[in-house]
């Protein structure tokens, strides 16, 4: 884990996805130190004309935007982690997506070990079955 929702104002296409899906990986595992093998990124495109900032479309404006959260057992990372991974993954975008508007979302979203899992098993398990 974890798992990444990802909305962004272009028309899919396969190497997007792979730009995106590397990018976000290996902020991930190096910043967030979440293991690659274990983070699932789901990816929403959304075209620009239906994308509205500030009471007007991307499309009417000629930027771009994007939006993702990423879910985290809490206190796994540190407030400065969490900037990083904000700061450096806001400057991977603007270079995917040029122009980028500058209101774009980045979600890191704490959540209880004890109701978020996956294989059926809360983090919250995993973690009392791995102490000795």
């Amino acid at each position: 884990m974890p798992i990444i929702n990802v909305k962004i104002s272009q028309p899919a296409s396969a190497a997007l996805t792979h730009a995106i899906s590397e990018t976000l990986l290996e902020l991930t595992t190096r910043i967030l130190r979440k293991k690659r093998e274990l983070t699932a990124i789901t990816l929403t495109c959304v075209p620009p004309s239906q994308w509205v900032v500030g009471g007007s479309t991307l499309a009417a404006q000629g930027k771009n935007s994007f939006y993702f959260d990423i879910k985290v057992v809490d206190g796994t990372n540190t407030k400065d982690e969490k900037a990083q991974y904000i700061a450096e993954c806001f400057a991977a975008f603007g270079k995917l997506l040029a122009p980028l508007h500058e209101e774009s979302y980045i979600y890191v979203q704490d959540v209880r070990a004890e109701a978020y899992g996956f294989g059926g098993l809360t983090q919250e398990y995993r973690y009392i079955k791995a102490k000795p």
